[in-house]
């Protein structure tokens, strides 16, 4: 029986072995076609408003099928390698079983020894369960390994630069001036990635209001995302008030800038903590800021005042009043640098009027950065920056560049003024 231990351990190992081979790599793609399914449905849970404005169920419920049966076939697949395994297991476990009574046989015992040949046999028998069962525990370890594997490369994902440098801190009352200059700045998102900005110089003044435009995917967004260090340049460098932004903290940098997203962010909470998370600010200063984004009316109406419930993202107001939660944020910031990314993209026209009449009045010795959706918002700008294909294209007073012929600036103002007619809408409104 030991020689035929021996051989029985070492088939087992050979077949674990050539099991794991494959099942690992299906228990990865059972996680990641898991992950595409969750992502999926929590997304489309997020947008259900605009999927149904827009009459693409059936579109995202054949995708969310489509995510399953990838799932499926994957975990069927696993399913039936284990099963493959078993099966080998059992077949060893019964030629073990088959040599005990082929020895049993060949051993002349006398009719006293049938006690000990049932125990053997039975001892046989519990092998083959014994086996299978230990085997499986152990596959069952190595594969849900993979899921700590997956931790593991998670933790060794990039993480961003320092909240704070010690020996690198700006001063309290950075920026001063808000006077920005770019030098030479190229970004890409990935070390093998093109290149999303190539090379972008210029230089804002403090107090100027600057409006960033051009054609989709020309990297408007890319360029405020580098602003905050949301992207990390890949050459060249941004400094404001003679401060290098890559050679400070990310606390530092990204209090001290106003932001005016075009997708507004609430939390769930107060109005007052929505409004003053680190409560810095006394409640007359909040009132006063209220009346200056015309919401003071609206909170008023409510018997909790500023302790009145925001729920996450802001669901129970009005995507107008979420804009003016956030410039809401911005007046009590009283940042010297405030971006508006698009920030008037989803507006109704009189929220944006209201946006734009408070900038002009709180901000006004302030740099302010529009990323325009609107052409008409960067008509009262000091400068039109625009940008084409990630290079830095135009960059001067609108007027003198819609009177230059050829301009790119020129040429989205009449685009856009033609969509508005085609649109029914006068240019007059």
């Amino acid at each position: 029986m030991v020689f035929l231990i021996i051989p029985t351990i070492y088939i087992t190992v050979l077949l674990q072995k050539y099991y794991f081979a494959s099942a690992k790599e299906l228990m990865r793609m059972n996680g990641t076609t898991m992950s595409a399914i969750a992502s999926h449905i929590s997304e489309s849970i997020a947008g259900a408003l605009t999927i149904r404005a827009f009459g693409e169920e059936d579109r995202f419920f054949s995708k969310y099928l489509d995510s399953i049966d990838a799932n499926a076939s994957v975990d069927f697949n696993r399913f039936s390698a284990s099963e493959w395994l078993i099966e080998r297991l059992e077949w060893l476990c019964a030629v073990v079983l088959s040599a005990s009574a082929l020895a049993i046989t060949l051993i002349q015992f006398d009719a006293s020894s049938s006690g000990f040949i049932g125990m053997t046999l039975s001892y046989g028998l519990s092998l083959n369960v014994f086996l299978v069962v230990s085997v499986q525990f152990q596959c069952m370890l190595e594969n849900s390994m993979i899921s700590v594997e997956r931790i593991e490369q998670y933790m060794h994902i990039p993480s961003e630069a320092p909240e704070v440098i010690d020996e690198n801190r700006p001063a309290d009352n950075w920026p001063t001036a808000g006077k920005m200059e770019i030098h030479d700045l190229k970004v890409r998102y990935r070390p093998n990635a093109p290149l999303v900005l190539r090379g972008i110089n210029c230089i804002i003044e403090g107090g100027y209001k600057i409006g960033i435009v051009g054609r989709t995917g020309s990297g408007k967004t890319t360029l405020i995302s580098v602003l905050f260090r949301l992207v990390e340049p890949t050459e060249g460098r941004i400094t404001v008030d003679d401060y290098d932004i890559c050679k400070i903290g990310l606390h530092d940098l990204r209090s001290r800038f106003g932001i005016i997203p075009q997708d507004p962010t609430l939390f769930n909470g107060s109005v007052r903590f929505n409004l003053d998370p680190l409560s810095e600010h006394t409640d007359h200063e909040i009132w006063e800021v209220l009346e200056k984004c015309q919401l003071r009316e609206a909170i008023q109406e409510k018997e909790e005042g500023l302790e009145s419930l925001v729920v996450q993202d802001g669901t129970n107001w009005s995507m107008g009043q979420r804009q003016l939660f956030c410039l809401g944020r911005a007046l009590l910031k009283r940042s010297r640098i405030l971006v508006l990314d698009e920030a008037t993209a989803s507006m109704d026209n009189a929220t944006d009027s209201v946006l734009q009449k408070t900038i002009r009045t709180e901000f006004a010795d302030c740099t302010v950065i529009t990323v325009a959706h609107r052409i008409p918002t960067v008509m009262d700008c000091t400068k039109v920056l625009a940008i084409s294909d990630g290079k830095l294209v135009e960059y001067d007073e609108p007027m003198k560049l819609i009177k230059n012929k050829g301009s790119l600036f020129g040429q989205l103002v009449k685009e856009y003024w033609s969509r508005a007619a085609n649109a029914g809408i006068s240019s007059e409104g």
